[in-house]
This record gives structure tokens, sequence and C-alpha cells, in this order.
């Protein structure tokens, strides 16, 4: 029975002393071979890159007894080492991983009893361990201090620096520069020396981060390490041969071994997919800040208020993993372990000897043979080859002078295939480079690869409006349109012979087609199956169509605008019929409202006749003879005003009564 070992969050302890693989001044990869402290290999078995930038790599082998397995990687892939490891061991029960945790070699040196953390001299080395006992040549004693003399040194005055130490003797002095070695007595300070100068030796490369894997064990066994990490991604570049009896189609996997290591006799597999993928920091340590409370001293309880509760349900015991975990054999252990984790491994799927392989969402290429390819290298390997459904035809997207060169392919290769430049041949001679997208089991796909200068294309617009009904209700008048966009593509096939064209039509924002049936569409396009016979013009006409609507007020519209409503040909005879009838009633409205101006015009002027004559007979007196004629005047102008009112009364009733009529009818009006 298998154990898996999740290892998500690791805390950091101490990063081991041994540390193979390590070489001054390189970058250790993250697929270098593993090797545990008994020199016992767990060499790289299988990888499995994944378009989506990851890769998964798994190392497995032979293990006996405790093994301590050394993990190099760069450190821009730390995270994700620690977010993905997995360990595979059935016989290790108390596995862990040690690292040096981010910006912790200061703070571990500076804990060691001995000090050398910013580099010190001799003396300040010394001097830091003033207490610590020694031995130099046949002398043995304590560091009481290090203190400076003032000497001649190439004719210049110069401190030498002189080391105190306490002696059964009594107290004695030396040179430093005379002490040729020197012993700790105390095995501490010995061991944290040795152990400061791993640390340093270690982190010389800062590109580099070392993970420990620590399994105990007795016997030996088969264990496995794996995890998911940054890769490069593998691309793939397609050749197809139009020109062969049966069109050949045949693909070529393209990938990089960027590490540090040759790859050796590896499973490699290349899956395709778009997996979700995200980058925690889990490498650096994190501290939670807390709240700063008062002491809790003597005081009154504040009052509470506690919700029901429910029973617990008998047949589920609450009780923690961990202590479930002890209570158990070994073996029960083991089970439970398996069925909580393994179905959750990183994995590259069943492997079968074929191209390829649905693995979950995803597809999964094998590599057949296994793969040696030295570091630093790149390689290509045969992915698909098969025979397809292909046919030759020229495709037009709209514009441009000349159509493309395409073929209508079929995926039958039984594979999911990813996206990649393809490399077309027809008639054993290079035609020209095509692309295509990610490209599905018998999904059909066009390509195109060129230009065919023996056809010519035109395409031009046109756009117009007709009315497609007319309804009028509650004096609101309502037409409704069709909008009609018009492409016609015009094409001169010059060549002998006749050829086979599909023309892309990009459809219009909210309209619907009308003409011709297309052969196919997409969410964007219509296409179009058309046939170019030889040395002739061939017009292709697309028509779409969108409806509009056009709400009009009648009660307020002016008389012309009326009429011209009420005579255009496109509007329905007998809505044309009620606007006419519209039409006379407004007339008779206009005419009555007229005539009222008129007279309010008339009386108007008589009134202000009135005031001017008023203020001459003011100057001129009532007495004289001008006076006499101004006042005959006033009272003529009066008789007028008077019979101006009486036909003003007249006039607003009969302008009264055209308005009802106008807006009663049109109010009625239903068509």
């Amino acid at each position: 029975m298998k154990r898996f070992y999740f290892l998500f969050l690791l805390c950091a302890i101490a990063i081991p002393l041994s540390a193979q693989g390590i070489r001054e001044g390189s970058a250790p990869s993250q697929t270098n071979q593993i090797r545990s402290e008994s020199a016992q290999e767990v060499p790289l078995k299988k990888v499995v890159i994944l378009t989506s930038g990851l890769a998964y790599y798994e190392h497995s082998g032979s293990l006996n007894g405790s093994a301590v397995i050394n993990l190099p990687f760069r450190l821009n892939t730390v995270n994700d080492a620690l977010k993905t490891l997995v360990l595979n061991d059935p016989s290790s029960a108390n596995p862990s991983v040690t690292y040096q945790s981010e910006n912790t070699l200061l703070q571990t040196l500076r804990s060691l009893s001995i000090d050398i953390s910013d580099n010190p001299d001799f003396a300040n080395i010394l001097s830091r361990l003033r207490g610590a006992e020694v031995e130099i040549s046949s002398y043995k004693g304590r560091i009481a201090g290090i203190e400076y003399r003032q000497s001649i040194s190439n004719f210049q005055m110069a401190n030498e620096p002189w080391l105190l130490l306490s002696t059964s003797n009594g107290m004695m002095s030396f040179g430093l520069k005379e002490i040729s070695a020197i012993k700790f007595t105390d095995p501490v300070i010995e061991q944290d020396l040795n152990r400061a100068l791993d640390l340093i030796a270690l982190s010389r490369n800062s590109f580099s981060r070392l993970l420990s894997v620590n399994l105990p064990g007795n016997n030996r066994r088969n264990v496995s390490i794996s995890y998911v990490i940054p890769s490069p991604v593998w691309k793939v570049s397609y050749r197809l041969d139009l020109g062969a009896a049966k069109p050949l189609f045949q693909g070529w996997a393209i990938i990089d071994n960027d590490s540090d290591t040759d790859w050796k006799d590896v499973e490699l597999s290349l899956v395709t997919g778009r997996p979700s993928s995200f980058i925690q920091e889990l490498y650096p340590p994190y501290y939670v800040s807390r709240p700063v409370l008062p002491l809790s001293i003597a005081g009154t309880a504040a009052a509470a208020v506690h919700e029901n509760s429910a029973p617990m349900p008998s047949s589920a015991p609450a009780v923690a993993y961990d202590s479930m975990a002890r209570t158990m054999s070994q073996r029960e252990y083991a089970v439970e372990t398996e069925a909580k984790v393994s179905g959750t491994i990183v994995s590259g799927g069943t492997v079968q000897t074929a191209a390829g392989t649905a693995a979950g969402g995803q597809f999964e290429f094998t590599i057949k043979n296994p793969v040696t390819l030295d570091r630093r290298m790149s390689a290509m390997f045969p992915l698909v080859e098969s025979e397809i459904a292909a046919k030759s035809t020229l495709i037009y997207s709209g514009s441009g002078k000349y159509p493309r060169l395409g073929a209508e392919l079929t995926n039958s290769s039984g594979m999911k295939l990813p996206a990649g430049p393809i490399t077309v041949y027809d008639g054993g001679v290079y035609a020209g480079d095509a692309l295509i997208e990610f490209w599905n089991e018998n999904e059909k796909r066009l390509i195109s690869f060129g230009e065919d200068l023996s056809v010519t294309a035109s395409a031009s617009d046109t756009n117009t409006r007709a009315v497609r009904s007319v309804n009028i209700s509650g004096g609101v008048m309502i037409i409704n349109r069709n909008l009609t966009f018009t492409k016609t593509y015009t094409f001169i096939n010059s060549a002998a012979s006749s050829k086979q064209l599909i023309v892309e039509h990009s459809k219009t924002v909210n309209t619907e087609l009308v003409s011709p049936r297309a052969n196919e569409q997409t969410t964007s396009i219509y296409r179009f199956n058309t046939e170019l016979p030889s040395n002739k013009e061939t017009v292709l006409t697309v028509s779409e169509q969108r409806p509009i609507s056009e709400s009009i007020t009648l009660l307020p519209m002016p008389l012309n605008n009326l009429i011209s409503y009420s005579s255009n040909q496109e509007i329905p005879a007998n809505v044309r019929t009620a606007l006419q009838r519209a039409v006379e009633l407004k007339r008779a409205q206009d005419s009555a409202d007229a005539n009222v101006r008129d007279i309010d015009a008339q009386r108007n002027r008589l009134i202000a006749d009135q005031d001017r004559i008023r203020r001459n007979l003011e100057a001129a007196g009532n007495q004289t003879q001008q006076g006499l004629e101004y006042l005959r005047r006033l009272a003529a102008l009066d008789s007028e005003i008077d019979t101006l009112a009486s036909n003003h009364e007249k006039a607003s009733a009969d302008a009264r009564a055209a308005r009802t009529a106008y807006e009663n009818y049109l109010s009625n009006l239903n068509l």
C-alpha cells in the first residue's frame, strides 16, 4: 500500500550540511539527478511539459535505509516546488523537508556561538569569544581580550593586535601575526564554526535553494518524488502535403531542456490544454500582527447570550485527524492516508504507446521511446503523422485585391492538436505558411497560405431603407422600416480552369441574413461557397436586414410635413387616405387660426390709432376745430373696434371647433 505526503507549506528548520550536486558559480537545475547521503540515486524518470508554461517532474528509484535527498531549485521556482511537492515512500512514517528560508542566512549565522556574519578579521573573532578556552602550541588558556600595541612596520607606525590569554601560569600575551594555529577546546564552538562556513559556502549561489527531503526507513523500497515548476512551453510545427494522393499531415514537437543537467532515458510527455495555475508566496516567512490587550484582572463578567446547539451525530465522532492517525495501526494509517490524498496527485495520466491519449480536460502526447537530451539543448520529436481529408479552395475574407490560396481540412488524426504553424507543400513544391488554432478531433478548419494572382476581387457596400408597415393609434404614427445592408462581391477568374471559392462575409451587427443562404457560419462571419468559371466574371450579392422603427406624434406636426407623409408612396394607401383627411382638417384649423390672428391684428392697429389721436387731441384741445375733428375720428374708431370684437368672438369659436375636429379625428384614428 502506497503512502503519499503532500507538502504545501514547510517550516524552515535548517539546511543540511551535505549538498551534493552544488558547484561553485553554477545554478543547480530543478531536474538535477537526486542523490542521498549514502550515494543512492533517485534519477529523473519522467517529464511532462504543458503548453501553459509548467512542467511535471518525477524522480523514482530504490533506496535502502534512511536517506536525505537534496533537491536543488532555482530561486524563481521554489514557491511552485513548495506548492506541488509530492513524496511517495511506503516505508517512511515521518518524512520531512527542510530548507533555508529567504533572508534567514544572516539571522542563522548570528545565532551561532561564533558570529562570522559580517566577515570579521581574526582579532574580531577572538574578541567576540572572550572567556572561551583555546590551545596555542603547548599553551592552554581562556581568552581575556585583544589589545593593540604600536610598532614600526615599513617605516610607519602601526597598531598590531595581541591576544591576552589567561593560563594556569598567569596572564600571557601573543602577537596574532606570530600565531600559526589556534584550537578551540569547546566542541560546540568548533561545530558552529563548521556550520557557519557550510552555510556561507552554500549561499554563494544566490540563484538557487536546496530542499532536503528526509526519508527515515530501515529496508529497501522504491520511492518517487514529483513536483510542478515553471518550464519553457513546448511548441509544435506542422507540415501538410496537398499534392499527395491522400493529403499527408505531419506534426513535430519542439522542446527545450533549459536545465543544467542532461536528460537520460527520460519518459517525455507533452500536454496541450489550459489548466488554471497561479503562484503563491510560500517561500518567504510571514508574520501576523496581533493586538495588544490590557491585563486581565478582577472585574465583573459581561452578560452573554448563547445560541441553541444541535447534538452531534453518533455515527460521526469528532476526532482530530492527527490523533486519529496516532491511534491507528501503521497499515490502517497508510490506507486512510491514501484514500484522502491519492486522488489529487499530479500525474501525466495513463501512458500508452500510442501517440496521444486523453488526460482529463487536456490531451497528452507521450514520446514512444525514452528521451536523452543534453543540458541547454533543444530537440524536435515526431508528434503526429496521419492522412487527413483536405480540399483545396480559394478564400476571400471581404477585402484585398486577391483571394487567398487555402485548404479545407478535417482533423481525422484521432488527436486534439495544439495551435501552431503549418508549412504547406503542393506537388513537391513549397506553397506557403499557414497558422491554425487549437484543433479538436473531427473538426473542420480552413487554412490559407498565400494569394492567387490569377483571380482579382472587389467589394462594394450599399444601404437602403424601405417601409415595412405603418400604424396610427392615439395620435401617434409608427413607421416600421427595414434597413438593408448589401455587399456585392465581384471576382474575375483569368485562369484556364474553374476554381472553388469560399467567401467569408463579416456579420453586420443586429441584422439577419436575407440572401443568399450561407453554407456555414461562425459567431462573426457567414461563409458562402461559389464556383469561379474560367475567364468569366462572377458576382455574389449578400443582403442583411435590420428592422428599425420611427415614432411620430401627429398633433403638433406642421402642415407641410403632414402633406409630405400623405403623399409618400411608400406609405400604404389606406394610411395615405387617412392622412389626407387629416390634412384637410389641419388646413381648416390653420385657416381659422389665421382668421383670428387677422382680426387681432386689425384690432391692435385701431387701438394704436386711438392712442395716437388721443395724444393729438390733448395737444390741440377739444374746443378747437382740429380738436373737434379728433373727437369725430375717435368715435368712428370705437365703432370699428366694437364690430371687430364681435367678429373676433365668432372667429375664435370657429378656430376652437376646427382644432377640436382635428384633434378628435387623430385621437380616434386607429390603423
